[in-house]
């Protein structure tokens, strides 16, 4: 079995004033990780470009700006509209659908980044749904003009959909940003999620040990024996 055509190793700045790549121990108080997740870095990539034809992988990710907290307190509701009263309502022609915010509204904490900047590296592969007129060179060319022009198909965000994400292509040759020079020289993040697994139908997720070195997080592939899950 060949092995699958790849591209060159692009990269995308991306900001935004709030962040949270939440993690998924903390159940239903959303608490962030203290760096994008590969997972987020692949939605946003998506966001600007994304087609049956290829598929992305994370390689690094750079962070430019300190790390720094908020903590908000927020109402949310605490159900959704149940499945099968929709169902029931669909077959009788009427029903009670409505969701009474008075009687179901929750007060959550979260723990929110501020002010973050990275630089995401990433490449993408040929899949088996690449046809005869698809190319590497193809979806370069396509991802770097709509990353230029602003185009995406979703406004990327930066792990809740709340949180919108700025973002800039850094061409070939042009200089990178500088990560942020306060951080440890070596900075162990503990187990991070890379991504979920649908190999077997339901979602798993997987995992893989994040180290910041000088600012730099370096992402193993999804199918390495770094990442377990």
């Amino acid at each position: 079995m060949s092995e699958p055509e790849v591209s060159r190793v692009m990269r995308l700045k991306v900001w935004g004033d709030n962040a949270c790549f939440t993690r998924p121990e903390m159940k239903v108080e959303r608490v962030s990780y203290d760096v994008m997740t590969p997972s987020a870095a692949r939605g946003i990539l998506e966001a600007i470009l994304w087609k049956p034809a290829i598929k992305w992988h994370i390689k690094q990710i750079d962070v430019l700006k300190a790390i720094r907290w908020e903590s908000v307190r927020r109402n949310e509701v605490g159900v959704v509209m149940s499945t099968d009263l929709a169902i029931t309502a669909m077959k009788k022609g009427s029903g009670n659908l409505g969701v009474y915010v008075e009687d179901e509204r929750q007060q959550r904490a979260g723990l929110f980044l501020k002010d973050v900047s990275y630089t995401i590296h990433a490449y993408f592969e040929l899949t088996e749904k690449a046809g005869p007129a698809d190319t590497v060179i193809k979806f370069q060319e396509m991802f770097l003009r709509r990353a230029e022009k602003g185009q995406c198909f979703n406004r990327p965000y930066l792990g809740c959909r709340e949180f919108s994400a700025h973002f800039e292509p850094l061409l070939q040759g042009q200089e990178l940003p500088e990560t942020f020079n306060g951080l440890p020289e070596r900075l162990d993040l503990g187990w991070m999620l890379h991504d979920l697994d649908f190999s077997k139908g339901l979602p798993n997720p997987r995992f893989f040990r994040a180290v910041l070195e000088k600012g730099r997080m370096t992402v193993p592939r999804f199918d390495s024996n770094e990442v377990r899950g």
